[in-house]
């Protein structure tokens, strides 16, 4: 080998640069706006995760550790002789629960006329520091065979569910005996 050749083959040639052309430019833009688009869409959702529950039960708030003032809906079912009204007030205290842990609710208001002891509710408010719940909004079921699927699915998870009257059809009507 030469020494010229020697010279060319270390040394590397100098790359050229080319001009930025109109479609790169765009390019870049559009793919720098959808990576903006993501981090935003990602920090919305993830700032969402909590609320995007549409309920927790009784059990599901003891084991977060919820705040108190924290704004949540408590879903489960009335529990059995626990309704107190006190003669000539607003307030009603009861008590809600999944079957494993029970929750103390206080309401001022007029209940639905179909909430009942034994029936399924979903109660919108805070926990106060007692860990009694301040209602604002009570729910409670619309006929006698219905119960929010939240509930039934969180009594499901508790081992606490027990299956009333065998269901027919799609339409969820009780089966002729």
């Amino acid at each position: 080998m030469s020494e010229n050749e020697n010279d060319t083959l270390q040394t590397p040639s100098p790359k050229k640069s080319r001009p930025m052309t109109r479609k790169r430019r765009r390019l870049y833009i559009v793919l720098i706006a959808m990576g903006f688009l993501f981090a935003a869409g990602a920090l919305v959702l993830s700032a969402l995760r909590d609320n995007l529950v549409f309920f927790y039960s009784p059990t599901e708030i003891l084991e977060r550790e919820i705040q108190p003032g924290q704004r949540i809906r408590i879903g489960g079912l009335v529990e059995e002789a626990s309704v107190v009204q006190a003669s000539g007030e607003v307030s009603v205290m009861f008590r809600v629960t999944d079957l494993t842990q029970t929750i103390p609710v206080v309401f001022t208001g007029v209940l639905p006329d179909l909430f009942r002891e034994g029936q399924g509710v979903i109660a919108e408010g805070s926990l106060n520091e007692d860990g009694v719940f301040q209602a604002t909004n009570v729910l409670a079921k619309h006929d006698e065979n219905y119960m929010p699927p939240e509930v039934a699915e969180a009594l499901k998870k508790s081992g606490r569910w027990q299956e009333g009257a065998e269901m027919n059809g799609e339409n969820g009507e009780n089966a002729a005996p």
